[in-house]
């Protein structure tokens, strides 16, 4: 489901795992430029958005997220991490021209990314969940 990524931000090369308490992801500006916003919510952070990291496409779809008036971004980055199903972290990289949909979710002031996640596309596919990737 998108447990890390990497990416470039200011010349130097980020890596930033949903764990950490202070993980930001990268969202493309509609003036091209890059902001980093806070990447989901764990319990024991203040906020009304909900907790978790990721939003389930179908979710999304179902109008579950209208409540913190989503907004989908792209997410710039260059790798992904997913565990498998023996909790070994496996990289993959975006290709040129590919970006991760993200969701941006607000509550008053409180602005948070969500990665949004689908289900995989290969039946035998050893993830739950992933990211929604898009190119163009």
């Amino acid at each position: 489901m998108c447990g890390g990524v990497y990416f470039e931000h200011e010349g130097r090369g980020v890596r930033v795992h949903f764990s950490g308490p202070g993980a930001r992801l990268p969202v493309r500006r509609r003036d091209g430029g890059v902001q980093l916003l806070p990447w989901g919510r764990r319990p024991q952070q203040a906020g009304q958005l909900p907790l978790g990291g990721w939003a389930r496409l179908e979710a999304i779809r179902a109008g579950r997220w209208d409540r913190w008036f989503p907004v989908p971004v792209k997410l710039t980055l260059k790798r992904f991490m997913e565990q498998d199903a023996g909790n070994r972290p496996c990289w993959y990289d975006l290709i040129r021209g590919q970006w991760i949909q993200g969701l941006v979710a607000r509550e008053g002031s409180e602005r948070r990314v969500y990665v949004v996640v689908i289900e995989p596309e290969p039946a035998g596919a050893v993830h739950v969940r992933w990211p929604r990737i898009l190119s163009g």
